[in-house]
């Protein structure tokens, strides 16, 4: 009661202050509003915020997952043999198909830390305008990623059928005998026999055996780096597909020679328009007696390029260029030691056969005792090894559209320790 007379006396005493004090207290709506005012765009603007950055990091993660598929197709490009802008294209639309929008993309290539590797680096950046961060921040927001995948492993081969359909693309029948040192046989057919051998009495013997299609063996086949034949792998590229064919123009400008030209050891040899030292022949080529090449390109220009009985046939960086129909027949029991240039524009190549000459069949028949160091690449035509030939003594790999080992033929040989073919290499994304 005493508490209550107090109130009645302070409102007695100061009425008009009393009556402004307990309006003020009464009236709290005003002072919410305007404290919801300041209060309220701070806590939206959070709210936008924490949702922004919920959605640029789904952003971000859908942009990397677009770099992830978009190196690791690169790579599988890579490893087929195309250049960096079939590289740049396969990612570009591997990436856009993962939704990646229009921004900057760059694809580098380096070796990698193993011998024969390499990194294949996709680095993609996008530019988005800003949401809710817009009423603080007026640039756009930059998002990017980066992946890196990587080609490895795989195993050396010195025999490539390159043809993709062919059935037998690589085929082993009669009584041959062939004996690869540490490489493989690679057949980039698809067809259900792309490796065929055939006939008990044909012999191999080989690392591993490597098939886009399937494989047809006998019990003459011995692997010494697999159990049995790997089927179904990715097509080996032509590892001489970016050697350039000497131009056909100069080429016709080119005399035409005779053997008996070259039977003298003080001959010249010609040049091409390039520089290129070169000679040309036309119609053919026997070799007789006892020949020995300099250095240089050897066109035979139409016809055969035969080494008959009891020739001696030797030289040292020399490249035998066939066009116009022109093929290798290396018949009877001459002596043939020949190795390939190991610098300049046919570097490694001991055989080179046109491109635009396909089907022509090559031979190497006969009683022929042979050392050819260097690589035969006649990647639109046949090579056929028949009768009693051998061939030893030298790393000889052959590139061919298609390859048949026959008859009683012999063949030792190795990969190239500077014409590496690969084949059987792995693709994985690292970064």
């Amino acid at each position: 009661m005493r508490k209550g007379n107090n109130f009645i006396e302070a409102e007695r005493s100061s009425p008009c202050l009393w009556r402004l004090s307990r309006a003020f207290v009464k009236n709290d709506v005003g002072a919410v509003a305007v404290i919801a005012a300041i209060v309220f765009p701070v806590l939206v603007g959070a709210m936008g915020l924490g949702a922004e950055t919920g959605y640029w990091y789904m952003e971000e993660r859908q942009l990397q997952h677009a770099a992830d598929v978009s190196a690791h197709a690169a790579a599988i490009r890579h490893r087929a043999g195309d250049q960096q802008p079939a590289l740049e294209s396969t990612a570009l639309r591997i990436a856009s198909a993962s939704g990646y929008a229009p921004g900057t993309l760059t694809v580098s290539t380096k070796p990698g830390l193993s011998a024969g590797s390499s990194k294949i680096t996709v680095e993609l950046t996008e530019t988005r305008p800003r949401l809710f961060s817009s009423v603080f921040v007026g640039e756009p927001v930059t998002i990017s990623a980066r992946a890196v995948a990587e080609v490895k492993g795989g195993s050396k081969a010195c025999v490539l059928a390159l043809s993709g359909s062919a059935s037998g693309a690589v085929t082993v029948t009669g009584s041959t005998q062939v004996q690869l040192s540490g490489c493989s046989v690679v057949s980039n057919s698809s067809a259900a026999d792309a490796f065929l051998m055939k006939n008990g009495s044909a012999v191999m013997s080989t690392d591993c055996v490597y098939t886009v299609g399937e494989a047809v063996t006998t019990t003459g086949l011995t692997m010494t780096g697999c159990s049995e034949p790997v089927e179904r792998v990715p097509p080996t590229p032509d590892p001489f597909a970016s050697v350039a064919e000497p131009d056909s123009l100069q080429v016709q400008l080119l005399p035409c020679r005779t053997l008996d030209y070259v039977s003298s050891m003080t001959y010249m040899l010609d040049r091409l328009v390039s520089g290129l030292p070169a000679i040309r022949f036309c119609g053919g080529l026997d070799i007789k007696g006892t020949i020995t090449l300099k250095p240089g390109l050897y066109i035979i220009d139409g016809g055969d390029f035969t080494v008959s009985a009891n020739a001696k046939l030797s030289g040292e960086g020399v490249t035998f260029y066939f066009t116009n129909g022109a093929a290798a027949k290396l018949l009877g029991n001459g002596e043939i030691d020949l190795s390939a240039p190991t610098s300049g524009p046919h570097a490694g190549l001991l055989l080179f056969g046109s491109r635009h000459d396909a089907g022509v069949v090559h031979q190497v028949t006969g009683n022929l005792e042979s050392t050819l160091e260097g690589n035969l690449y006649i990647p639109t035509g046949r090579i056929e090894f028949t009768g009693n030939s051998t061939i030893s003594g030298g790393c000889t790999q052959i590139v061919a559209n298609e390859i048949t080992f026959t008859g009683n033929s012999k063949m030792e040989t190795c990969a190239s320790p500077t014409d590496e073919i690969i084949v059987g290499k792995t693709v994985s994304l690292i970064e």
